[in-house]
Protein backbone atom coordinates (compact mmCIF):
# COMPACT_ATOMS: atom_id res chain seq x y z
CA UNK A 1 0.00 0.00 0.00
CA UNK A 2 1.29 3.52 -1.20
CA UNK A 3 0.39 6.45 0.80
CA UNK A 4 0.23 10.21 -0.07
CA UNK A 5 -0.58 13.29 2.05
CA UNK A 6 -1.43 16.57 1.22
CA UNK A 7 -1.43 18.55 4.21
CA UNK A 8 -3.28 21.51 2.22
CA UNK A 9 -4.53 24.73 4.20
CA UNK A 10 -8.05 23.93 4.02
CA UNK A 11 -8.12 19.92 3.86
CA UNK A 12 -5.95 17.71 4.48
CA UNK A 13 -6.21 14.86 1.67
CA UNK A 14 -4.83 11.49 2.00
CA UNK A 15 -4.89 8.65 -0.76
CA UNK A 16 -4.22 5.17 -0.55
CA UNK A 17 -2.84 3.14 -4.06
CA UNK A 18 -2.54 -0.14 -4.75
CA UNK A 19 -0.15 -0.83 -7.17
CA UNK A 20 -1.55 1.66 -10.17
CA UNK A 21 -5.20 2.12 -8.61
CA UNK A 22 -6.47 4.73 -6.13
CA UNK A 23 -7.47 2.01 -3.40
CA UNK A 24 -8.82 4.94 -0.75
CA UNK A 25 -9.15 8.61 -0.27
CA UNK A 26 -9.86 10.71 2.60
CA UNK A 27 -10.48 14.43 3.33
CA UNK A 28 -10.67 15.97 6.71
CA UNK A 29 -10.89 20.03 7.66
CA UNK A 30 -7.39 21.26 8.29
CA UNK A 31 -7.89 22.46 11.54
CA UNK A 32 -10.28 19.63 12.93
CA UNK A 33 -7.84 17.16 11.53
CA UNK A 34 -4.91 18.89 14.06
CA UNK A 35 -7.42 19.34 16.52
CA UNK A 36 -8.29 15.44 16.58
CA UNK A 37 -5.14 13.94 15.31
CA UNK A 38 -2.27 15.97 16.28
CA UNK A 39 -0.31 16.01 19.78
CA UNK A 40 2.89 17.89 20.91
CA UNK A 41 6.28 16.21 21.42
CA UNK A 42 9.00 18.27 21.86
CA UNK A 43 7.91 21.42 20.64
CA UNK A 44 6.52 19.81 17.56
CA UNK A 45 2.70 19.31 15.98
CA UNK A 46 3.10 15.28 15.09
CA UNK A 47 -0.19 13.14 13.80
CA UNK A 48 -1.48 10.25 15.35
CA UNK A 49 -1.95 8.28 12.69
CA UNK A 50 -3.41 4.78 14.64
CA UNK A 51 -6.24 7.29 15.63
CA UNK A 52 -7.21 7.30 12.02
CA UNK A 53 -8.92 4.65 10.49
CA UNK A 54 -6.74 4.00 7.54
CA UNK A 55 -3.80 1.66 7.90
CA UNK A 56 -0.90 3.99 7.83
CA UNK A 57 2.51 3.09 9.46
CA UNK A 58 4.59 6.10 9.08
CA UNK A 59 7.82 5.19 7.42
CA UNK A 60 10.09 5.92 4.54
CA UNK A 61 7.86 4.94 2.33
CA UNK A 62 4.83 7.70 2.49
CA UNK A 63 5.49 11.03 0.90
CA UNK A 64 3.76 14.02 2.30
CA UNK A 65 2.79 17.62 0.97
CA UNK A 66 1.32 20.66 1.08
CA UNK A 67 0.61 24.14 3.34
CA UNK A 68 1.49 22.71 6.43
CA UNK A 69 4.25 20.00 5.30
CA UNK A 70 7.19 22.28 7.00
CA UNK A 71 4.92 22.74 10.36
CA UNK A 72 3.91 18.89 11.09
CA UNK A 73 6.44 16.07 12.01
CA UNK A 74 5.32 12.38 10.42
CA UNK A 75 8.11 10.46 11.47
CA UNK A 76 10.32 8.80 8.53
CA UNK A 77 8.23 10.66 5.67
CA UNK A 78 9.25 12.51 3.01
CA UNK A 79 8.45 16.51 2.08
CA UNK A 80 8.14 17.56 -1.79
CA UNK A 81 6.96 20.15 -3.11
CA UNK A 82 3.34 21.14 -3.90
CA UNK A 83 4.73 21.56 -7.54
CA UNK A 84 6.31 18.06 -7.88
CA UNK A 85 3.58 16.29 -6.28
CA UNK A 86 0.57 17.84 -8.34
CA UNK A 87 3.03 17.65 -11.65
CA UNK A 88 3.53 13.79 -10.73
CA UNK A 89 -0.47 13.60 -10.15
CA UNK A 90 -1.73 15.51 -13.03
CA UNK A 91 0.54 13.12 -15.69
CA UNK A 92 -0.93 10.14 -13.58
CA UNK A 93 -4.62 11.58 -14.04
CA UNK A 94 -4.61 13.04 -17.66
CA UNK A 95 -1.83 11.12 -19.39
CA UNK A 96 -0.51 14.11 -20.63
CA UNK A 97 3.19 14.83 -20.33
CA UNK A 98 3.00 18.76 -21.97
CA UNK A 99 0.43 20.90 -19.75
CA UNK A 100 0.94 23.90 -18.29
CA UNK A 101 -0.50 23.58 -14.66
CA UNK A 102 -2.82 25.57 -12.77
CA UNK A 103 -3.14 24.38 -9.23
CA UNK A 104 -5.94 26.49 -7.11
CA UNK A 105 -5.22 26.01 -3.91
CA UNK A 106 -6.96 27.30 -0.54
CA UNK A 107 -4.75 30.12 -0.29
CA UNK A 108 -2.40 30.61 -3.21
CA UNK A 109 -2.25 29.71 -7.32
CA UNK A 110 0.84 27.78 -8.84
CA UNK A 111 0.99 27.30 -12.41
CA UNK A 112 3.89 25.57 -13.86
CA UNK A 113 4.95 24.78 -16.99
CA UNK A 114 5.63 21.21 -17.89
CA UNK A 115 7.79 19.81 -20.50
CA UNK A 116 8.71 15.91 -21.63
CA UNK A 117 7.07 14.95 -18.15
CA UNK A 118 9.55 17.55 -16.35
CA UNK A 119 8.45 20.96 -14.63
CA UNK A 120 10.87 23.71 -16.46
CA UNK A 121 9.28 26.93 -14.81
CA UNK A 122 6.80 28.05 -12.78
CA UNK A 123 5.27 30.88 -11.08
CA UNK A 124 3.57 31.61 -7.32
CA UNK A 125 1.01 33.65 -6.42
CA UNK A 126 1.04 33.59 -2.54
CA UNK A 127 0.82 37.22 -1.12
CA UNK A 128 -2.48 37.57 -1.69
CA UNK A 129 -5.78 35.39 -0.94
CA UNK A 130 -7.70 36.98 -3.94
CA UNK A 131 -8.06 34.30 -6.62
CA UNK A 132 -7.59 31.05 -3.98
CA UNK A 133 -10.31 28.63 -2.99
CA UNK A 134 -10.03 31.19 0.82
CA UNK A 135 -11.36 33.73 -1.67
CA UNK A 136 -14.08 32.09 -2.96
CA UNK A 137 -15.61 30.88 0.46
CA UNK A 138 -15.37 34.05 1.90
CA UNK A 139 -17.52 35.70 -1.49
CA UNK A 140 -19.88 32.68 -0.84
CA UNK A 141 -20.51 34.07 2.36
CA UNK A 142 -21.00 37.20 1.95
CA UNK A 143 -23.45 36.83 -0.59
CA UNK A 144 -25.14 33.68 1.56
CA UNK A 145 -24.75 30.96 -1.32
CA UNK A 146 -23.44 27.80 -1.14
CA UNK A 147 -20.49 27.31 -2.67
CA UNK A 148 -22.41 24.53 -5.11
CA UNK A 149 -24.78 27.61 -6.11
CA UNK A 150 -21.80 29.86 -6.82
CA UNK A 151 -19.52 27.43 -9.09
CA UNK A 152 -22.67 27.14 -11.28
CA UNK A 153 -22.44 30.68 -12.14
CA UNK A 154 -21.34 31.92 -15.53
CA UNK A 155 -23.88 34.05 -17.55
CA UNK A 156 -23.22 37.25 -17.73
CA UNK A 157 -21.02 38.12 -14.94
CA UNK A 158 -20.14 41.89 -13.66
CA UNK A 159 -17.04 43.57 -13.70
CA UNK A 160 -15.18 43.25 -9.88
CA UNK A 161 -12.40 45.90 -9.69
CA UNK A 162 -10.92 45.21 -6.55
CA UNK A 163 -7.73 43.14 -6.41
CA UNK A 164 -7.68 42.52 -2.94
CA UNK A 165 -9.79 39.94 -1.34
CA UNK A 166 -10.86 42.26 1.70
CA UNK A 167 -11.70 45.12 -0.47
CA UNK A 168 -13.60 42.46 -2.70
CA UNK A 169 -16.25 41.99 -0.15
CA UNK A 170 -16.92 45.85 0.20
CA UNK A 171 -17.02 46.32 -3.67
CA UNK A 172 -19.92 43.42 -3.68
CA UNK A 173 -22.01 44.88 -0.74
CA UNK A 174 -21.94 47.41 -2.68
CA UNK A 175 -22.99 45.67 -5.78
CA UNK A 176 -25.93 43.78 -3.49
CA UNK A 177 -27.03 47.47 -2.60
CA UNK A 178 -27.63 48.80 -6.12
CA UNK A 179 -29.73 45.87 -7.01
CA UNK A 180 -27.76 43.73 -9.35
CA UNK A 181 -28.22 40.19 -8.92
CA UNK A 182 -26.87 37.63 -6.89
CA UNK A 183 -26.04 35.50 -10.01
CA UNK A 184 -24.47 37.90 -12.00
CA UNK A 185 -22.12 38.92 -8.60
CA UNK A 186 -21.69 35.05 -8.00
CA UNK A 187 -20.48 35.06 -11.99
CA UNK A 188 -18.17 38.19 -11.32
CA UNK A 189 -16.99 36.27 -8.73
CA UNK A 190 -15.53 33.48 -10.62
CA UNK A 191 -14.23 35.69 -13.45
CA UNK A 192 -12.51 37.28 -11.10
CA UNK A 193 -10.64 34.30 -10.55
CA UNK A 194 -9.60 33.41 -13.94
CA UNK A 195 -8.58 37.08 -14.84
CA UNK A 196 -6.28 36.99 -11.70
CA UNK A 197 -4.48 33.16 -13.41
CA UNK A 198 -4.46 34.48 -16.79
CA UNK A 199 -1.16 36.85 -16.41
CA UNK A 200 0.28 33.35 -14.66
CA UNK A 201 -0.69 31.34 -17.50
CA UNK A 202 0.55 33.72 -20.48
CA UNK A 203 3.92 33.85 -19.15
CA UNK A 204 4.54 30.32 -20.82
CA UNK A 205 3.92 28.99 -24.24
CA UNK A 206 0.45 28.26 -24.97
CA UNK A 207 -0.07 24.60 -24.68
CA UNK A 208 -2.75 22.34 -22.51
CA UNK A 209 -4.17 23.54 -19.04
CA UNK A 210 -4.61 21.13 -16.45
CA UNK A 211 -6.22 22.14 -13.47
CA UNK A 212 -5.72 21.18 -10.00
CA UNK A 213 -7.07 21.85 -6.62
CA UNK A 214 -10.21 21.92 -4.90
CA UNK A 215 -11.19 25.53 -7.41
CA UNK A 216 -11.31 22.76 -10.35
CA UNK A 217 -14.51 21.50 -8.83
CA UNK A 218 -16.20 24.93 -9.13
CA UNK A 219 -17.83 24.04 -12.39
CA UNK A 220 -18.01 28.43 -13.54
CA UNK A 221 -14.31 29.13 -13.24
CA UNK A 222 -13.54 26.23 -15.98
CA UNK A 223 -16.19 27.89 -18.29
CA UNK A 224 -15.18 31.29 -17.92
CA UNK A 225 -11.58 29.61 -18.34
CA UNK A 226 -11.86 27.66 -21.47
CA UNK A 227 -13.92 31.08 -22.75
CA UNK A 228 -10.70 33.37 -21.88
CA UNK A 229 -8.10 31.10 -23.25
CA UNK A 230 -7.40 29.33 -26.99
CA UNK A 231 -6.16 26.05 -25.75
CA UNK A 232 -7.81 23.28 -23.79
CA UNK A 233 -8.76 23.27 -20.38
CA UNK A 234 -8.96 20.10 -18.65
CA UNK A 235 -9.83 19.28 -15.16
CA UNK A 236 -8.36 15.52 -13.95
CA UNK A 237 -11.48 13.23 -12.43
CA UNK A 238 -9.81 13.85 -8.68
CA UNK A 239 -8.81 17.39 -9.06
CA UNK A 240 -8.88 18.01 -5.20
CA UNK A 241 -6.84 15.01 -4.09
CA UNK A 242 -3.98 15.14 -7.40
CA UNK A 243 -0.95 16.55 -4.84
CA UNK A 244 -1.96 13.31 -2.76
CA UNK A 245 -2.38 11.23 -5.58
CA UNK A 246 1.11 12.54 -6.78
CA UNK A 247 2.40 11.68 -3.44
CA UNK A 248 1.40 7.96 -3.62
CA UNK A 249 3.10 7.62 -6.86
CA UNK A 250 6.24 9.01 -4.98
CA UNK A 251 6.02 6.51 -2.50
CA UNK A 252 5.67 3.80 -5.08
CA UNK A 253 8.42 5.22 -6.98
CA UNK A 254 10.54 5.25 -3.83
CA UNK A 255 9.77 1.46 -2.59
CA UNK A 256 10.41 -0.57 -6.19
CA UNK A 257 13.55 -2.31 -6.41
CA UNK A 258 16.72 -0.86 -7.34
CA UNK A 259 15.28 2.78 -6.65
Amino acid sequence: MNIGIDLGSRRVKIVLMEGSEIARTRSFDTLLFYKRYGTIRQGKLWVQFDRLDIPIDPSPGVFVTGYGRNNINISGANIVTEIQAHTKGAIFQTGLEDFTLVDLGGQDTKVAYVKGGRVKDFLMNDKCAAGSGRYLENMARVLSVSLKDLGGQYHDPIDLDATCAIFAESEMIGKIVEGIPIARICAGVNLSVVRRVLPLINRFPRQDIVVSGGVARNRAVLKLLRRSIDTPVIAPKRPAFNGAIGCALLSRRALEPGS
